[in-house]
């Protein structure tokens, strides 16, 4: 039995949609893993802000989908003051095909 494509699953099929996709769920993934470190931690959003020594605003900004500037050391900070690490996974895609350039023999 065959799946009706959606209106999202075409969409998908087309190459630069896809990867604006991809980056902006990426996006999402990581504001959604900080607000839920932060409710883990029983924190406010003032709370971590004075933490990290930055402000409510920013952390708001953090926490949004929107956002794309995140670093490792601004992540490691959120990390440590919610009292958890930070853990980065690389994972390969189906889509991707492997670069010789890192191919091993």
């Amino acid at each position: 039995m065959e799946k009706n494509k959606t209106y999202l699953d075409k969409l998908l099929t087309n190459k630069d949609f896809r990867k604006k996709f991809d980056q902006e769920y990426q996006n999402l993934c990581i504001a959604e893993q900080i607000a839920q470190v932060r409710h883990h931690a029983h924190l406010t959003q003032s709370d971590l802000a004075k933490r990290i020594h930055t402000t409510k605003s920013a952390i708001s900004r953090y926490e949004s989908a929107s956002y794309n500037k995140y670093g490792i050391t601004l992540l490691v900070k959120i990390a440590k003051a919610c009292g958890t690490d930070l853990k980065i996974k690389f994972g390969t895609s189906r889509r991707l095909k492997p670069s010789s350039r890192f191919a091993t023999a």
